[in-house]
């Protein structure tokens, strides 16, 4: 498995990777900055993904495994629609976030002719596996990524440091709320949603995972949202 310089949380730093793979500047990551109505009412709208960053706690681990083995107990609906990657590069768990969030928006974000593209073009047809291997393998996302990890506020960690933090995107996909998180076996259906409701519903699956391990003060959220002209 490779490792990658981990990109921070910062949403400058996160602008300027998603522009270097061809994402157009009218998209961009912001800071959310609460959880409650009136944090959210000043989100940019239209809002496309929410992202989670947290700490990987013993209690992310156990709710892993419980929420694994309930769905596989009892199945779940996934849109044929979604586009879903596993994770198989050490601290890419930002980067995957990110493509999870503007692959299963296409109809919005019109990607230009760039890395990003080539990729999405040559994965849409894969196995959710397969194409986590093809992001260990393409060499082009790994140099940005690797430039632009060194863009950050904070002194990044060695490339081979495991860092104890993840991302995970949430995204609306043909009326329903997924969350996308390579490291887990599939994607996780969590209810009706629409693309008005999207901020506000991710944001209470956001708020369980606060509520799991409320000794951690280490929970940032982000948006995949329209640019403020």
């Amino acid at each position: 498995m490779s490792f990658w310089i981990p990109l921070e949380s910062n949403p400058d730093v996160r602008n300027q990777f998603l522009v270097a793979l061809g994402v157009p500047s009218k998209w961009q990551i912001v800071d959310v900055y609460g959880t409650d109505p009136d944090m959210l009412a000043i989100v940019p709208q239209p809002v496309l993904a929410l992202i989670m960053l947290f700490p990987c706690t013993e209690k992310y681990e156990e709710h892993c495994k419980e929420q694994e083995k309930e769905i596989e107990e009892k199945g779940q609906t996934i849109s044929s629609e979604l586009f879903f990657m596993k994770q198989f590069v050490h601290n890419a768990c930002g980067t995957i976030a990110l493509i999870h969030s503007v692959a299963n928006n296409l109809n919005n974000v019109k990607l230009e002719d760039g890395k990003l593209k080539s990729f999405l073009d040559e994965a849409k047809d894969l196995s959710p596996e397969r194409r986590g291997k093809l992001l260990d393998e393409n060499q082009s996302i790994s140099d940005v990524h690797k430039v632009i990890a060194q863009e950050g506020q904070t002194a990044p960690p060695e490339d081979r440091e495991p860092v104890p933090y993840h991302f995970v995107a949430l995204v609306h996909k043909e009326g329903a709320l997924y969350e996308l998180d390579g490291r887990k076996g599939f994607p996780i259906n969590h209810g009706a949603t629409s693309p008005e409701t999207l901020l506000a519903d991710a944001t209470q699956v956001a708020k369980k995972y606060m509520q799991r391990d409320p000794d951690s003060v280490y929970f940032t959220l982000v948006a995949f949202t329209s640019a403020q002209e």
